[in-house]
């Protein structure tokens, strides 16, 4: 390991679903004592050699404060790294988002890095360690009906830059991960909560949606999902440079909303409509107002 902090130790959040395991899994074979942090299912994750289950809900304040306790119980002072990689994708069209469920959005993807980033803090200035956060490819360019989890990566991106500059002065070094489209089972979960939640909404408040949104399921149907591998190797990367880059982007598909990023806002537009097939649907015209 070429990193500058002398722990071997990574506390690893979010550790029980499809990214997180695959990086708890590279993390142990590339040497590293992994501390993977579950909310519930611990699913294989006890079976991987160099890897320890901490019970963590990155939600709630006392489970972070335990984490602390164990992991400081493990490896003293020092710790390498933090990986916020705990996760929930919220999605629909904003109008429709129940507005328990837009705080959840926030509630995981935002104040949950930020408090356990905050009470790492210590044991990571000790160890001149690191600070990776995953965000997401729509963190730059949000398409349409992903506006809740794309405005969640966006401010974790921006507090990433923050802090960056804020951790600089001890040598912590603060990675943005930055995923695209990846072959996990969250995918799935978000889609099956955007239609529970729409049959308990009235048809024709749906309705109004509805082509648009067969028009989007359709592409993203069209588009090719990333093994959760490729993600890990770039977490291992951002861990093991000696100057690692302020961001890594993983999947052509990052790369390309990368691009699109730097359009003026009409021509992204335009030119995300037409990939979607947006402009292909007619409009539905919604309830007068009474």
């Amino acid at each position: 390991m070429s990193g500058t902090g002398a722990s071997r130790a990574v506390l690893l959040t979010g550790a029980n679903g499809g990214i997180g395991h695959a990086t708890a899994r590279a993390l142990a074979e590339e040497g590293f004592q992994v501390l993977a942090g579950v909310r519930s299912n611990v699913g294989r994750l006890s079976e991987i050699p160099g890897v320890r289950v901490l019970p963590l809900d990155v939600t709630d304040p006392e489970s972070i404060e335990e984490a602390v306790r164990q992991v400081r119980i493990s490896v003293g002072d020092d710790l390498h790294a933090v990986v916020n990689n705990a996760g929930i994708i919220v999605q629909g069209p904003f109008e429709l988002v129940p507005a328990d469920e837009l705080r959840r959005q926030f509630e995981v993807n935002v104040f949950g890095p930020a408090a356990v980033t905050r009470a790492f803090l210590p044991m990571l200035r000790s160890g001149r360690g690191r600070v990776v956060n995953l965000t997401a490819a729509t963190a730059r360019v949000a398409g349409p009906f992903f506006g809740p989890v794309s405005a969640s990566k966006a401010a974790l991106a921006s507090m990433s830059d923050a802090l960056r500059l804020e951790l600089a002065h001890w040598g912590v070094r603060v990675v943005v991960v930055e995923p695209g489209l990846t072959d996990t089972a969250i995918f799935a979960k978000a889609a099956a909560a955007t239609e529970a939640t729409a049959a308990g909404l009235p048809p024709e408040r749906v309705a109004m949606y509805r082509g648009q949104l067969d028009a989007v399921n359709a592409s993203m149907a069209r588009a090719k999902a990333a093994p959760p591998s490729v993600v890990a190797a770039a977490v291992v990367r951002a861990l093991t440079a000696g100057r690692p880059r302020p961001r890594y982007t993983v999947g052509p598909d990052t790369r390309l909303l990368g691009l699109l990023a730097r359009l003026p806002l009409r021509t992204r537009d335009r030119l995300l409509s037409r990939a979607l097939g947006l402009h292909k649907v007619t409009p539905v015209k919604g309830e007068r107002p009474s």
